[in-house]
């Protein structure tokens, strides 16, 4: 039997943990294939995994499959992301990473060709922004967030990756500010 798509608003917050990981592939795909189980850190231990997956996918995918590929991972995200935030009846669970996975997808697909040193600095800014949360990256996180009493919906789920979108916008103006100084 498969758990409803809108759990009541009452169920308790439950931790992810493997059992929740392999229970429905939205959770497979939301926890970034186990990387958001991470005890320590999640968020950027599931950076660390889209970085070693873009390295090997980068090689075999031209500018276009790769645009592709980051649309329908953010579009594939967005349902995973909220079926899973609902199953674990928290708004933005820190174990769901799919959001900073394909945000620092499109970072790298930007930057790119660039070395390993400036794809590690791409990495520390990412997680600078999306950690530390600056001006508009707080306010994008603020934006979707769940109210008391109102449950979990596809408004939530945006706003897990959107509040990471921004986090890139501004770690990719950052790096073009410091190209073009």
């Amino acid at each position: 039997m498969t758990q409803p798509l809108n759990p009541p608003v009452a169920l308790a917050a439950r931790k992810p943990n493997l059992r929740f990981l392999l229970s429905h592939p939205a959770h497979a795909i939301a926890l970034g294939l186990g990387s958001g189980l991470s005890p320590k850190a999640p968020g950027t231990v599931g950076t660390l995994w889209a970085w070693v997956t873009f390295v090997l996918l980068q090689p075999h995918l031209n500018d276009v499959q790769l645009g592709w590929l980051l649309l329908g991972s953010t579009l594939v995200g967005w349902w995973a992301c909220t079926v899973s935030a609902r199953h674990l009846a928290l708004a933005d669970p820190g174990a769901i990473v799919w959001d900073e996975i394909v945000a620092f997808w499109l970072i790298l697909w930007l930057v790119s060709p660039t070395s390993l040193w400036a794809q590690f600095c791409a990495f520390v800014l990412f997680r600078f922004f999306d950690a530390a949360k600056p001006g508009p990256v707080a306010w994008a996180d603020q934006l979707f967030k769940v109210r008391r009493g109102v449950p979990i919906g596809w408004a939530q789920g945006f706003g897990i990756l959107f509040d990471d979108f921004v986090a890139a916008l501004c770690a990719l103006l950052v790096i073009a500010l410091w190209r073009w100084l």
